[in-house]
């Protein structure tokens, strides 16, 4: 118990002193090397704690910190059996029970912790959604073509880690699991939330339409390259790839991933489109996957100090942002093209109000929408719109 105590002060002390402006996991790295005096379980422990209390999100706001630390671990579940000793009488019978049922008995509406049901894209459980916050999403990892899976299943039944096959080319692994000394990460598998894979479905169920040798693909915020290296193994590399984003560093990142997973044929540059249409207005693309900046309320269930911190105003900001990017990325889309617009929101405004701007204003065809839910597989929510353009 003496322990527990003092990790709970030190997590109150953290959260107490973290306002949301860097992300919590690059706080906690700060935290901890300038003060040297805890060891790694300690660390752990504090970090567990303080995670315990933002997924809590906007929840009870007014009770203390400390005491928003001890229930919200008690309704994660994730604590020794000395954190027992902490919790009040009247939560005992309540210890082994569900957490639908721990919010229930505790007079708690789970709808409190997530409470933007107006906001949300329609399809949203918003009950399920909340629930699903007190749980670590999982770990998933996608199989690369051309390497044999049963080497890989062989290699990890061999370390004895624990997997579950989500599809034939996706596996799920506890959050906390290490597969890089046992997998050979960017080669033989990516590390990709399940419904990250799901976004370019559309392209394997249409794979005619975009595996051509004249085909060429530009991803417009092309971040780390996942996106792209996604689209790369569909098509097996028969298309040209372009890449961009508004950030050299993250490029250069996505350079070192693009040589890991084999590809080294493409082009790239620098570009802010939300002030500038492409630097090269000649080139027209037959694909432009826009996996636009978002709110990223889809992946709060992994940061969920974004929750604790968010306010609605952000909602428009984006959405402003997501309609300038659109705006100047469709000139470069050839006739007949298909423009495949992505975000890892659960708004209505981030996803079906920008379907709606983009069919209004640039008359392009639908061809497929879908909000990709992960709340029920303790994977990432996304949302994706495939459009075509009219052939002149």
């Amino acid at each position: 118990m003496l322990h527990y105590q003092s990790y709970i002060k030190s997590a109150t002390i953290i959260i107490e002193l973290y306002k949301g402006e860097e992300p919590f996991a690059n706080f906690l790295k700060k935290y901890f090397a300038a003060n040297k005096k805890f060891g790694s379980k300690d660390r752990k422990h504090i970090s567990t704690l303080c995670y315990n209390f933002y997924r809590m999100g906007k929840a009870l706001p007014d009770i203390i910190v400390s005491e928003k630390i001890i229930l919200a671990t008690f309704l994660c579940g994730n604590y020794e059996k000395e954190f027992v000793l902490l919790l009040k009488d009247d939560w005992i019978n309540l210890n082994n029970k569900s957490i639908a049922e721990k919010l229930q008995g505790l007079q708690i509406n789970p709808l409190d912790i997530f409470p933007f049901k107006k906001e949300f894209s329609k399809e949203i459980s918003q009950t399920a959604l909340c629930l699903s916050f007190f749980t670590q999403p999982k770990l998933f990892l996608r199989f690369r073509p051309n390497y044999l899976r049963y080497k890989m299943i062989e290699k990890l039944t061999a370390a004895k880690v624990d997997y579950a096959f989500e599809t034939l080319d996706c596996l799920a692994f506890a959050n906390s699991t290490k597969v890089d000394d046992i997998l050979d990460v960017g080669a033989e598998v990516i590390v990709q939330d399940y419904n990250s894979q799901q976004t370019l479905n559309y392209i394997k169920e249409n794979i005619d339409e975009f595996k051509f040798p004249n085909s060429d693909v530009w991803d417009c915020c092309a971040a780390s390259g996942g996106k792209s290296i996604l689209f790369y193994d569909i098509v097996k590399s028969k298309s040209k790839i372009t890449v961009s984003d508004i950030r050299l560093s993250i490029l250069q990142n996505l350079h070192q991933r693009f040589r890991n997973a084999g590809i080294d044929k493409y082009d790239y540059f620098v570009c802010d489109l939300q002030k500038n249409t492409s630097p090269f207005p000649d080139i027209k693309y037959t694909t432009i996957i826009c996996d636009a900046p978002c709110s990223g309320s889809g992946t709060w269930g992994r940061t969920p100090e974004q929750l604790y911190f968010f306010d609605t105003e952000k909602i428009n900001y984006y959405s402003t942002l997501q309609k300038q990017i659109i705006t100047n990325t469709m000139p470069q889309l050839k006739p007949g093209g298909y423009f495949i617009y992505i975000t890892c929101s659960v708004f209505a405004e981030e996803n079906e109000m920008q379907v709606a701007f983009i069919k209004k204003e640039f008359s392009l065809q639908l061809m497929h929408m879908e909000l990709l839910k992960g709340y029920d597989k303790l994977a990432d929510n996304m949302f994706v719109a495939v459009f075509k353009k009219a052939n002149l």
